[in-house]
């Protein structure tokens, strides 16, 4: 079954060009001009990924996003940027919403679909993961992967680690254990160079795999 993406952008050009490029590589793609009705799309058809702009009529990309992230059930969606928007306070302030990847326009269309395809492999990796951990409860934790580095975390570590596994972006998470988000992307920081992580997916399908999750995370 294809795999479902929602791309939503007011401009009708970038929808159609976007959604057909991605279509033609076998996703099945859903469109929205704004936010609201994207954030409606999303619950109703629960996509594996959302590609949005930031500035839409109803509700910007940054809002949706933010509303996205308090279902649980959508904490680790993967989430793309693809905005004109570019300046750095504006890269940054997306990266704390959780964002995995933002692209700037214009951009290239094989650009984005490496990104989507990339966050889609280990989008479905984490899951596959968690899946086999609830089916096999008695799994001993000393089975864990060997490609990556055993963790030793601090104990606020392991708080924000457990956190950004509910999908949390840094300014929840700071709201959470009372520190700021700058202080909470120093710790992401040191998580993902610890973990030899590219991305908060990565680190999470590591943090799974090593069993450092607490089991109120897990079950999220």
């Amino acid at each position: 079954m294809a795999l479902t993406l929602l791309i939503a952008d007011d401009e009708p050009g970038i929808r159609l060009s976007v959604s057909g490029y991605l279509e033609s590589m076998g996703y099945f793609c859903l469109t929205a001009a704004d936010g609201s009705e994207a954030l409606e799309m999303i619950r109703r058809y629960q996509p594996h990924l959302l590609v949005t702009d930031i500035a839409m009529p109803q509700m910007n990309g940054f809002e949706l996003v933010r509303q996205v992230r308090q279902q649980p059930a959508l904490r680790l969606l993967p989430v793309i940027y693809l905005t004109a928007r570019t300046q750095v306070e504006e890269r940054i302030q997306a990266y704390q919403m959780g964002a995995d990847s933002y692209l700037s326009k214009p951009f290239h269309l094989e650009e984005l679909a490496a990104v989507v395809r990339n966050l889609l492999e280990r989008s479905q990796l984490i899951q596959s993961q968690q899946s086999q951990w609830h089916q096999r409860p008695q799994e001993h934790p000393s089975t864990v992967s060997t490609d990556y580095p055993a963790l030793e975390l601090t104990e606020r570590e392991r708080q924000v680690l457990n956190l950004l596994a509910e999908g949390l972006s840094n300014a929840q998470i700071g709201d959470r254990l009372h520190l700021s988000a700058r202080t909470i992307e120093k710790y992401v920081s040191n998580l993902l160079q610890k973990a030899q992580a590219h991305n908060r997916a990565e680190l999470v399908r590591l943090a799974i795999e090593q069993h450092l999750l607490s089991p109120s995370s897990e079950s999220n």
